[in-house]
């Protein structure tokens, strides 16, 4: 049933039934009691695309994907858990979340400015924020709502919910450098993706802190899913003096590091420590049991639900503020990063016998 229907049925203009189902002051308790009973007795739904020009919302939030390095569609299970909680605040507000998938090679830039000229969202969630992001600057200027997962390089003026990667990195790298490992491998997203500078930089802090010059050579940036992570283990092992341990950032990364080690002989958790970013269902099928990270997914889709959500009322009734905040996660031990000095020691020797 539409508008001029139930109208119709109620004898009232269609006005008069239009402003009723906004709650406008101008409708008494009565007539508004009287529509809105007979549009849940008869169904009535309303036309959103009308809705939507006379008001100017459409009651949507897009969440962008790129088809790059965060997306879900790569086997990466973090979106897939965060996206509920996002839902999940998002519905109680009466808005509905849209998952919008730039093209693989697709300027992030010129795909927010295509959704923005067709009014596709009253306000937006970003992922994967770059070291320099355009698009963050672009929904700024437009003073459009928005929350970032994630920062970029110069923090600017606007809301950003990220993980804690300083506090990952430190605490795995005080782990590892207190079980006797000096040359420590590092696997972690590519220079375009702002968080490898955090890590990268927390990497080379806490290795300078413990009086040790970083080597470039332990140093991979990549795709840090499970071919990357296969990949960049058996070049980090290759080297003339390989890393006794492992810090791969990435969800999937620990499953290819896992073949490559297996396939070069060397047994994980005994003959070289490894720790990775995030305690996820891939990762919990390895054997032996990573050493990883926690954190809850479900409470950090809510907050960013809940800061947008914030934004957008706050805007509204002429106010403006702001949140950055770093997420926390909680270091889960398990067996992987248990070497021995006895198995750090075999390894450099099983190399020098090769050489």
């Amino acid at each position: 049933m539409d508008i001029r229907a139930l109208a119709g049925h109620l004898g009232l203009s269609i006005g008069t039934v239009s402003r009723a189902l906004n709650d406008r002051k101008d409708v008494s308790p009565l007539t508004r009691q009287r529509v809105l009973e007979a549009a849940s007795a008869l169904g009535y739904t309303p036309n959103q695309f009308g809705r939507t020009l006379r008001i100017g919302r459409t009651a949507t939030i897009g969440f962008m994907l790129t088809l790059e390095h965060d997306s879900a569609v790569h086997g990466d299970p973090f979106f897939m858990a965060l996206l509920e909680g996002v839902q999940a605040g998002l519905v109680e507000h009466g808005l509905d979340l849209v998952i919008l998938l730039a093209r693989k090679g697709e300027d992030g830039e010129t795909f927010l400015r295509r959704h923005i000229a067709r009014g596709t969202a009253d306000g937006w969630l970003l992922s994967g924020t770059q070291y320099e992001d355009a698009r963050i600057k672009l929904l700024s200027e437009r003073h459009i709502p928005f929350v970032a997962l994630g920062r970029t390089a110069g923090v600017g003026d606007y809301s950003w919910i990220d993980l804690d990667f300083e506090g990952v990195v430190a605490e795995a790298m005080a782990l590892l450098l207190a079980d006797g490992h000096r040359r420590i491998g590092l696997v972690t997203p590519p220079a375009t993706i702002n968080n490898s500078h955090i890590v990268v930089a927390e990497y080379r802090a806490a290795l300078a802190t413990a009086g040790l010059d970083a080597d470039e050579a332990l140093i991979h940036r990549g795709d840090t899913d499970e071919h990357d992570g296969e990949a960049a283990t058996r070049e980090l092992m290759a080297l003339e003096q390989p890393p006794t341990a492992l810090l791969l950032m990435g969800e999937t990364a620990p499953v290819g590091a896992y073949r490559a080690l297996r396939g070069l002989g060397r047994e994980p958790g005994r003959d070289i420590a490894v720790i990775g970013l995030r305690d996820n269902p891939t990762c919990q099928a390895l054997s032996p049991d990573l050493t990883s990270f926690t954190l809850d997914l479900n409470a950090l889709g809510l907050a960013l639900a809940s800061e947008l959500v914030t934004i957008i009322a706050d805007r509204e009734g002429g106010t403006d503020t702001r949140l950055q905040k770093r997420w926390p996660m909680q270091l889960r031990l398990r067996q992987s990063h248990r070497t021995s000095h006895h198995g750090v020691t075999a390894l450099k020797n099983a190399h020098n016998v090769s050489n």
